[in-house]
């Protein structure tokens, strides 16, 4: 079943109200003065390069200006922008695997290239050796200050399991850090 040239050029999705001129400017500014820090610290964490972290934040929010009207008729602005630069980084990082593993293909080379250099920061460098999704249970947790049940809606698993990934991840970063720097709360308290 074939669709009429009319049913091919409808939109997916209903046009959101938009707000008239400097009223959708101002709404838009402060969005993204607000949201801003918050994106380049959350990803600088995430990532543990705050240039790129500072890059992918800028990619976000021109994702969201480009959408504004749809994105500031949602019910969390926020969390979608910061779903937006997630996936952006996860994008990056794949992309960046695919060229490691090309250029050593064509190099014929055994050793994987050397990573980026190691951040200063202590923390930075134990929060950047947790795996993927304690990465991004504390960075959602603890940085972004999301409930548990909105990371476990992030990462699209249980409250019961983003609570034993974040548990995991702050007995990991203890282990790394030492326990005087990390306290680990019993489970239920997360």
């Amino acid at each position: 079943m074939s669709a009429t040239p009319q049913q091919r050029t409808r939109p997916r999705h209903k046009a959101a109200p938009t707000t008239p001129g400097p009223a959708r400017d101002e709404e838009l500014a402060a969005f993204c003065e607000r949201e801003h820090p918050r994106l380049v610290g959350a990803l600088s964490l995430y990532c543990g390069e705050p240039q790129l972290a500072e890059e992918l934040a800028n990619d976000a929010l021109v994702k969201a200006i480009d959408r504004w009207p749809r994105v500031a008729a949602m019910q969390a602005p926020g969390a979608w922008v910061h779903r937006v630069a997630i996936n952006l980084a996860n994008s990056r990082f794949r992309r960046r695997s695919a060229e490691r593993r090309a250029t050593q293909r064509l190099a014929g080379e055994d050793r994987p290239a050397d990573p980026a250099p190691a951040e200063a920061v202590a923390v930075r460098r134990a929060v950047a050796g947790l795996p993927v999704r304690q990465r991004r249970c504390v960075v959602l947790r603890f940085y972004l200050q999301h409930d548990l049940a909105a990371v476990a809606q992030d990462l699209g698993i249980s409250t019961q399991a983003a609570s034993a990934l974040t548990y995991r991840a702050l007995q990991r970063l203890r282990d790394d850090l030492g326990d005087n720097r990390v306290a680990v709360p019993d489970q239920e308290h997360l």
